[in-house]
């Protein structure tokens, strides 16, 4: 199974922006669809976005629709997601993972996960 890890979290003003990056080793990235979550304290684990195998195709929860994008380079075995116009309500843990199906957004239809990276939007 593919480990994954997260980076590129941090503190960002309202209206800013960050890239998260997800670096996969143990396996070819490109045989996975490739996801991000996000999991604010005392919340369940939302969908954000998700990518298909070749990058071709994208999905995105409505609540980041036209601010995130997700992207790929399989040859850096490496999924991003660039986050634009940012909001506190987009304050959480983001997670990177992976899957073998299209289309999903339910957390528990991914197999593989990173630790998580922590993203704070201040007002």
């Amino acid at each position: 199974q593919v480990q994954l890890v997260e980076s590129g979290g941090g503190l960002v003003q309202t209206g800013g922006s960050l890239r998260l990056s997800c670096a996969a080793s143990g396996g070819p990235l490109g045989s996975y669809v490739m996801g991000w979550f996000r999991q604010a304290p005392g919340k369940e684990r939302q969908f954000v976005a998700a990518i298909s195998w070749s990058g071709h195709s994208t999905y995105y929860a409505e609540s980041v629709k036209g601010r995130f994008t997700i992207s790929r380079d399989n040859a850096k075995n490496t999924v991003y997601l660039q986050m634009n116009s940012l909001k506190p309500e987009d304050t959480a843990a983001y997670y990177c993972a992976g899957d073998k199906r299209y289309g999903s957004t339910l957390a528990e239809d991914f197999g593989s996960w990173g630790r998580g990276t922590q993203v704070t939007v201040s007002s």
